[in-house]
């Protein structure tokens, strides 16, 4: 099972939905204070969250500015997930040769538990364990640099992916394409397992046209969850 957020972790997801979906402009300064009493907590897990949306280059913290949000582009974030279709479809090519026994029973039991939370109907409970499918996979590449950058550029699309999921019938695909990858993967098939992560990974064809619908359309983008639930307020531009 997934290990439950942290309360920063919460506080970063919610941002980098405000940021997704146009709330957040880039620009835009994220005040501690004001995004504190936003979210109803202290400034420390405020900063942890800013630092950790930082790590991902969603925001630069600049001198005596803080924390300020940093756009991409539909054109950006399309050759973003071109190089993580490469990345993962080697991820997957390296762990059909390697996984151990034991990954490859972690890869079922993960798998398993995505096909349970993929029949509950939930994007957002589904992609928590849609990202450790992808992990263990990561893992089973025995390569650790191949696994620090696939999962850097993976965490700065992770807002992009998890919309993805609320397209509709995307979760049920989703899964769907999993199952092929994992037959690939345990029959040790590094060709076909590359090819059908690079697929699944990759946007093309009618996927393309809703994706690019999704990011200029901000209803179409989760809400963050009840609980960090509140406005940004008036915008803060630095020039």
């Amino acid at each position: 099972m997934a290990l439950p957020e942290t309360r920063s972790e919460q506080l970063a997801r919610a941002l980098e939905d405000d940021i997704c979906a146009g709330r957040a402009l880039p620009g835009m300064r994220l005040d501690e204070q004001v995004l504190a009493q936003r979210f109803g907590t202290s400034r420390t897990p405020v900063r942890e969250a800013l630092k950790m949306l930082a790590a991902q280059g969603f925001v630069e913290i600049r001198p005596r500015q803080g924390a300020v949000v940093v756009g991409l582009d539909v054109r950006q974030v399309l050759e973003l997930f071109e190089i993580m279709a490469v990345l993962e479809g080697l991820c997957a090519r390296l762990a059909a040769r390697r996984m151990t026994p034991a990954e490859r029973a972690d890869l079922m039991a993960v798998h398993g538990e995505c096909q349970r939370l993929a029949a509950a109907g939930d994007p957002d409970v589904y992609y928590a364990m849609n990202t450790r499918f992808h992990e263990v996979i990561y893992a089973g590449s025995h390569n650790r640099q191949l696994e620090e950058e696939t999962r850097r550029v993976r965490n700065r699309l992770s807002p992009y992916r998890r919309n993805q999921l609320h397209q509709l019938g995307r979760v049920a695909k989703s899964v769907q394409e999993h199952d092929d990858v994992v037959r690939a993967l345990l029959e040790g098939d590094p060709d076909r397992a590359e090819s059908l992560m690079r697929r699944h990974i990759g946007i093309q064809g009618d996927g393309l046209s809703d994706f690019v619908s999704n990011m200029s359309t901000p209803q179409a983008v989760s809400s963050p969850p009840p609980a960090l639930a509140g406005t940004l307020g008036r915008p803060t531009i630095v020039r």
